[in-house]
Parts: structure tokens; C-alpha cells; sequence
């Protein structure tokens, strides 16, 4: 091994899951169960994320996991600090619900953490393969690094992927915990289909069906999803279509960028940086 095999390295559980294309199909997901919370929609309104540059916020939440997972220690940490850094000004009050808002309060952080954790590992399983308890329960606490990360206070966090689940699940059954703001609706418009980058654009309609379709059923009644049978089967048989022929195709189809750079660093490049594509 050359190069610097970042906070996890290659045989860890956070390069495992989190290499996979599929994966960041629940980047989309994420980003709806980030919306449907008032207090970070407020966020997100004041930086004006989605009038300016509706996607910045999910390539920033996308970037910042795949920079701690597959950077160098010292990428992983700057990527951290600039975000710790943009969240230092993002609070107030709520102009929807008259709460306070804060990117730095533990428990909005925890809701943008768990959410992404929660929907990466759906996306594996049903794109991939089953995990295991122990699995999951290994991803979960080698993530519990990356929230240390950006702030959040892990003495304060559910010990167990499971737990983590069940604390979203619960929180998002109390009254009014979740929210269709105008924020949210925004989001709903753009994971429905627009404006969407031209690189992705043929492939959308099944990223966006599959983000709203795989929704907890809160968040589902919260944008209006209505589950049916034949929605169901199509979710099903999309999802085994995708896990069939995987293992078909060659690592440049299902792996991401960074997880390929890496494993570049680590054998041939010991100095390659995520912004030197030239030698991959």
C-alpha cells in the first residue's frame, strides 16, 4: 500500500457500501427526508440553496461523503472544516413553525447524518446484497467518525444502526416533526424531474421514482406518495433488475469516481488528489 488510505481504507464496511454507483441513488432519498424537516429546510432557505443552484446542496452532502470516506486524512478533514465553517452562520428563526434553527444543534446535524446513513445502506441492500447486523452495526461505527467530523456529538448518537433507524422513525412520527414547507416542495419538484444535469438526465426517471417510492411511509405522506401495487412491483422488479446485472458490468459502471481514485493512490499514485482525473 503507497498512498494514504484516508480515515477507513479498503477494508472497511464505508468503502464497502459506500463505493457503489447505486448507492448514491439514495443521495435523492436523503435529500426529500432532509427537506421534509422544517428546522433544516430553514437552513437551506436562507442560503437560498434551491433558487441559486438546485443541486448544490445534494453534490455538497454527496461530496462531503465520498471526500471523508475515499480521501486522504488530510482531504477528509478539509472538506469537514469548510463545512463546519459555512454552518457556523446558517441559524435563526423559522419564519414556518417560529423555531430555531441552527446547522451546529446536534440533533439537526444527526438528522442530516442519519438520513444519508439510512438510505445508503436501503440502496445497497436492494442494489447489491443483504448485510448483516454485524455489518451494519460496523458501517455505523465507522460513520460515527464522519459525523465527529462535521460536529455532531457522538456520545449523543444511537449506538446501532438499528437504533439510528428506529430514532429517525420515531421522531419523524411525532406531530408536526415533519413538514411540506416551500422548501420541501422545491426539493419534491426537483427530484421529480427538473431541472435535471444533462449527464444524468436519461437515467433520472428511475432515480426519481425509486427516491420517492422507497420513502419511509411518513415522509411518503408528507409529499403526497401514494403506494400502490403496481408501483410496488415496478420498484421491486427495477431494484432486482439492478442487483442481477451488476456483477456484469465492469468496475468503471459500478463504482464511483472517488472509490476508483483511490484505489489508484493506494496502488500506483501514492500523491493523486480527487481534482487529478489524468492518470485514472
Amino acid at each position: 500500500m503507497n498512498g494514504d488510505p484516508g480515515h477507513f481504507g479498503p477494508n472497511s464496511m464505508m468503502w464497502k457500501v459506500n463505493k457503489e454507483i447505486t448507492v448514491l441513488f439514495g443521495g435523492a432519498r436523503a435529500l426529500l427526508m432532509h427537506a421534509a424537516h422544517p428546522l433544516i429546510a430553514a437552513g437551506a432557505r436562507q442560503t437560498s440553496f434551491y433558487q441559486r443552484d438546485p443541486w448544490k446542496r445534494l453534490i455538497r452532502t454527496l461530496s462531503l461523503q465520498n471526500s471523508v470516506t475515499f480521501g486522504t486524512i488530510e482531504e477528509a478533514n478539509d472538506s469537514a472544516t469548510r463545512i463546519n465553517k459555512l454552518h457556523e452562520v446558517i441559524n435563526g428563526e423559522d419564519e414556518v413553525t417560529g423555531g430555531y434553527y441552527d446547522a451546529l444543534d446536534h440533533e439537526q446535524l444527526l438528522w442530516v447524518h442519519a438520513c444519508l446513513q439510512l438510505s445508503s445502506i436501503y440502496f445497497y441492500e436492494k442494489t447489491v446484497k443483504k448485510l448483516s447486523d454485524e455489518e451494519k452495526n460496523k458501517y455505523h461505527i465507522e460513520n460515527m467518525l464522519s459525523a465527529k467530523l462535521v460536529l455532531v456529538d457522538v456520545e449523543k448518537m444511537p449506538k446501532t444502526h438499528e437504533e439510528l433507524k428506529n430514532w429517525v422513525i420515531n421522531k419523524s412520527k411525532d406531530n408536526d416533526y415533519l413538514l411540506l414547507t416551500d422548501v420541501a416542495k422545491d426539493v419534491q419538484d426537483i427530484i421529480s424531474g427538473g431541472p435535471v444535469p444533462k449527464h444524468i438526465k436519461p437515467i433520472w426517471p428511475f432515480i426519481s421514482f425509486t427516491a420517492f417510492n422507497t420513502l419511509p411511509d411518513e415522509f411518503k405522506k408528507i409529499y403526497g406518495v401514494e403506494t400502490t401495487k403496481f408501483k410496488s412491483l415496478v420498484l421491486r422488479f427495477n431494484l432486482f433488475l439492478l442487483k442481477s446485472t451488476r456483477p456484469l458490468l465492469p468496475p468503471f459502471f459500478r463504482l464511483i469516481p472517488p472509490a476508483r481514485w483511490a484505489r489508484q493512490r493506494l496502488s500506483k499514485y501514492p500523491d493523486l488528489k480527487f481534482s487529478d482525473k489524468s492518470k485514472i
